[in-house]
C-alpha cells in the first residue's frame, strides 16, 4: 500500500509559536508489507522532548501598582518631584507653596485636616509614623488627636523647616502610601498650578514588572498564574508569571495595541534590580506559554494517519528494515509542527513514514 498524506487541518491553537493540530488521512495497514508494497516515501524518528505551545509579543519595563498622586488642595509646585526618585516615609515627595508634602505608610488615605480633637485610623497612622521617625517618644498611640500628638506635629514641622509650626496636619501636608515608592513620572513642573483634577506625579512599588499587550483572542493567556519567560533588553534572560490586568498607560509612545487589546502586567521571578541594570525605554521580548509537556514522544504531525474502519483512530506507519506496520495511537499536544502521541508498540528512536519533504 503507498503512504496517505496527511489531510485534514483541525482547529488552530493560540497562534504565534503555537502549532496547529494536524490529522492524517489513509488507509489501515493490518501487517507487515515488503519493500515493494507499502514502503513510505520518506520516514522521521519518534523522539522524546518537551513540547511547549506559546505566544512571543514585545513588552515593557516598568514597575508594579502604578497610581497617580494629586494634590487635594490648590497652590503652586515650589519644588518639583524628581523621576527616578525613591521616596521613604518622612521623606519630600515635594513642595506646594514652598510647604512639603511628605511620604507616610497607611492604608487610609487623606481624606481631612487632622488638628486636636479629631479621632480615627488616619490619626493613628499619621501617630506610627511619627513614632517610627523618632518624633514619638512617649507619645500614646491610638486613634485621638490629643495633646501630646499636637506637640509631637509641632516638633515634625519643625524639622521640615516650617517657620511657624501649628499642631495641625493640613490635607495636602502628607501623602499615604502602602510602602515606599518610586516616582516613574513627573506630571506636574516647576512654578504649574496643582489641584484634585490632575496628578503630580505618579509612583509605583520597587517591585519589577513588565507589561506587555496582547489581542483579546489571546484572552486565555491573561489569566493570573500564566508562565511568561522574558528576554530583557541586555539579552538577560527572567523568568516570570502573569500577575493580572491592568489599565493601558495611553501616556506618550506607550500607547499601544488599541481598544482591543490587553495590558498584561508580569512580575518578573527573583529580579531587584532591575532599575539599576536594565534600559526602561528599551522593549523586551516576552514569551507567553500556554500549555506544555515534559519528555513526550513526538513525531511530525505530518506522521498521523486516520484508520478506516469500525473503530477508527489514529496511527502510525511504523517502519522497520524493508517492512511497515501501523499501530494505533492516542494523540495529545501539538506545537512547531510536532505532535505527541502515546500508546503500546512505540518507542524512542523508531521510524514512522511520512509523505515526501
Amino acid at each position: 500500500m503507498k503512504f496517505v498524506a496527511v489531510a485534514v487541518v483541525a482547529a488552530a491553537t493560540i497562534g504565534g509559536g503555537a502549532g496547529a493540530v494536524l490529522i492524517g488521512s489513509g488507509g489501515r495497514d493490518t501487517g507487515a508489507r515488503s519493500a515493494q508494497d507499502g514502503m513510505p516515501p520518506a520516514t522521521a524518528t519518534i523522539t522524546r522532548t518537551d513540547l511547549v505551545q506559546s505566544k512571543t509579543v514585545d513588552g515593557r519595563l516598568d514597575f508594579a501598582q502604578r497610581r497617580a498622586v494629586k494634590s487635594p488642595v490648590e497652590g503652586t509646585v515650589t519644588k518639583a518631584a524628581v523621576e527616578g526618585k525613591t521616596i521613604r516615609a518622612g521623606q519630600r515627595m515635594y513642595e506646594r507653596d514652598a510647604r512639603p508634602v511628605v511620604l507616610m505608610y497607611g492604608p487610609t488615605p487623606v481624606y481631612r485636616e487632622m488638628k486636636k480633637d479629631d479621632r480615627g485610623p488616619d490619626v493613628l497612622q499619621l501617630e506610627r509614623n511619627l513614632r517610627d521617625l523618632g518624633f514619638g517618644a512617649g507619645l500614646y498611640i491610638d486613634t485621638r488627636y490629643d495633646a501630646g500628638t499636637e506637640a509631637v506635629v509641632k516638633r515634625w514641622q519643625k524639622s521640615l523647616g516650617i517657620e511657624t509650626p501649628d499642631g495641625k496636619v493640613g490635607q495636602g501636608d502628607i501623602v499615604f502610601q502602602p510602602d515606599k515608592v518610586r516616582v516613574v513620572s513627573v506630571d506636574a513642573a516647576l512654578a504649574d498650578r496643582i489641584g484634585p483634577d490632575a496628578p503630580v506625579l505618579t509612583v509605583a512599588s520597587l517591585k519589577p514588572v513588565v507589561r506587555s499587550q496582547l489581542d483579546q483572542t489571546d484572552a486565555v493567556l491573561t489569566s493570573s498564574g500564566t508562565k511568561v519567560e522574558v528576554t530583557l533588553p541586555s539579552g538577560r534572560k527572567a523568568a516570570g508569571k502573569v500577575s493580572g490586568t491592568v489599565r493601558p498607560d495611553t501616556s506618550g509612545d506607550a500607547a499601544q495595541g488599541g481598544q482591543d487589546s490587553i495590558t498584561v502586567e508580569i512580575t518578573l521571578d527573583g529580579l531587584t534590580s532591575l532599575a539599576a541594570t536594565e534600559d526602561p525605554k528599551a522593549t523586551a521580548s516576552v514569551r507567553f506559554v500556554s500549555e506544555s509537556r515534559k519528555g513526550v514522544l513526538v513525531v511530525p504531525v505530518e506522521a498521523v494517519i486516520a484508520l478506516r474502519g469500525e473503530n477508527g483512530g489514529y496511527g502510525l506507519q511504523i517502519v522497520q528494515g524493508s517492512t511497515t506496520r501501523t499501530v494505533r495511537v492516542e494523540t495529545g499536544m501539538t506545537a512547531d509542527g510536532r505532535i505527541e502521541v502515546s500508546g503500546g508498540g512505540i518507542a524512542e528512536g523508531m521510524k514512522v513514514g511520512v509523505p515526501a519533504g
